[in-house]
């Protein structure tokens, strides 16, 4: 399994926490600050930490982060710096950036230049934020509850060519199957009998612990 890499821009408390998890996780971890002690403080907890101005654009391309899975973006207090991180981050080709917003006004200009997820720190620890990263499906949960999920999993390879019915995922993994995507399109009335393909993905409503589990299962 290719260890996911992500970078950091900022490093306030949630920037910290967001970087220090993904970390621990065993990711490739980039953080960037302008504040020097700040970046001292992180230089043994990830894979690289640098001094630099995030706003300035050719900063940003020689950073190398294009080929990068994921930036967050947690300079929230600054909405210019935010949103210009963000927009630069898109333009160097990272499929995927979640920045932190302070307020409904700053979430809704984020989402505007590009921003794939917004989140409020204040409602959402950086912890249970960097677990969903670590998915590997950044679009795939929807918590229903502090124990309970909906989510998108892809189908894992020994399920190809067999049926829900034959897969018998309820008794399990006490998971329950509300429908399948086959090509983006899904399916709510799913046939129990038909078969599962590989490509398939699964949307199941189950403990969370049991569906991280599953789609650990599948990124190995």
């Amino acid at each position: 399994m290719t260890n996911k890499e992500f970078v950091v821009f900022g490093l306030g408390r949630f920037g910290k926490s967001v970087a220090t998890t993904l970390a621990d996780s065993g990711c490739e971890v980039l953080v960037v600050d302008d504040n020097e002690d700040k970046i001292q403080e992180m230089a043994d907890i990830v894979t690289y930490a640098v001094k630099a101005n995030v706003t300035d654009v050719d900063t940003m391309e020689t950073l190398g982060i294009s080929n990068f899975d994921g930036a967050i973006v947690a300079i929230g207090e600054n909405l210019e710096a935010s949103v210009m991180v963000t927009i630069l981050a898109k333009e160097l080709g990272i499929p995927y950036v979640l920045a932190k917003a302070q307020n409904d006004l700053h979430a809704k200009i984020l989402k505007k230049v590009g921003a794939d997820m917004v989140v409020f720190p204040e409602k959402e620890t950086g912890i249970r934020i960097a677990n969903k990263l670590l998915l590997g499906n950044f679009f795939d949960a929807v918590e229903l509850s502090s124990t309970f999920s909906m989510m998108e999993i892809e189908a894992l390879t020994e399920w190809n060519g067999h049926s829900l019915r034959e897969l018998n995922l309820r008794a399990k993994y006490k998971v329950n199957v509300i429908g399948i995507k086959k090509n983006g399109v899904l399916d709510i009335n799913t046939d129990a009998d038909s078969p599962v393909s590989k490509n398939d993905i699964l949307v199941m409503i189950g403990k969370n612990e049991t569906l991280n589990k599953l789609a650990s299962m599948h990124s190995k």
